[in-house]
């Protein structure tokens, strides 16, 4: 039996744990957000560069940090979900957290990024006749995105009061995937665009993205998958191999994996349209 004087202290103890426990995914949302604030700040700096005509290196490296700090986001948006989970400390002060952080680094800072990357460097280096409206489109287009990914994220937080029975998919493309498309590309290109004809291009991607987030597509969500269950070791073996292409050539490997996923609604739309799925009790709707 414990002594009666030590027994406040290890309660005490106990409700300090409990509270660091309900801390951490807050603390992962946080990481979020600095990495997302992180991201802007570069691609202000990048796109500053860029308008001066000088320092092309140092923009280059400013463009690829931006990228780089949404993908870092991308996996702390990950954690906070996964960990709040198995911590069963899911709250509602957690889900507005995290889903106002989302707004700031997979909606405005891919979104400031696609703008000053894509279209800044065509203003700058071609101010022809042909070109004038370009920035006014781009600036339409890239604010449609950020809409769009604001309203992916309110119809989520609807959605959760909703009892889902369906959790392998997602209705829309999730926005991390969304800023992780757009950040893909200026990962693996990194030299900002300097011709309309590409960077009309590249505006037409950002809204179809924009466009898939509010669809009803549906994607795999990877919810369902347990990793505590025993698997074969060809997953363990193509999961080895993605982290090891992602470390030693992160540029094809992270553009493949962003695209494809991407384009998984697109086709697995078309292949219910071809071969009719039996539909599922309800969809799960997760930002």
């Amino acid at each position: 039996m414990q002594p009666p004087n030590q027994t406040p202290q290890l309660e005490n103890n106990r409700r300090g744990i409990r509270r660091g426990v309900y801390l951490l995914p807050s603390l992962f949302t946080v990481g979020t957000l600095v990495c997302g604030y992180f991201a802007i700040l570069s691609t202000l700096r990048g796109g500053q560069m860029v308008a001066a005509g000088a320092g092309t290196g140092q923009a280059l490296m400013a463009f690829d940090n931006a990228s780089k700090a949404i993908g870092w986001a991308i996996l702390f948006d990950g954690l906070d979900g996964r960990i709040a989970r198995l911590t069963n400390t899911a709250s509602p002060f957690g889900r507005e957290f995290d889903s106002l952080a989302d707004v700031i680094a997979f909606g405005l800072a891919p979104a400031l990024l696609a703008y000053v990357w894509g279209v800044r460097g065509v203003d700058a280096l071609a101010g022809t006749q042909l070109i004038q409206h370009l920035p006014q489109i781009a600036w339409i287009i890239t604010f449609a995105y950020v809409i769009c990914g604001a309203g992916r994220l309110a119809r989520f937080n609807i959605d959760t009061l909703k009892p889902a029975s369906d959790r392998r998919f997602f209705v829309g493309l999730p926005i991390p995937a969304a800023a992780g498309a757009v950040a893909a590309v200026v990962h693996w290109q990194k030299q900002p665009v300097s011709t309309w004809l590409v960077a009309a291009g590249w505006l037409v991607v950002v809204g179809i993205l924009a466009y898939l987030m509010v669809s009803r597509m549906r994607y795999y969500s990877f919810k369902t998958l347990d990793l505590r269950k025993r698997r074969s070791y060809l997953v363990l073996i193509l999961i080895g191999l993605i982290i090891w292409g992602v470390f030693f050539y992160s540029e094809p490997v992270l553009l493949t994996l962003a695209l494809t996923y991407a384009l998984s609604g697109i086709l697995l739309r078309i292949s219910s349209k071809i071969r009719p799925h039996p539909p599922a009790p309800e969809e799960v709707h997760a930002a």
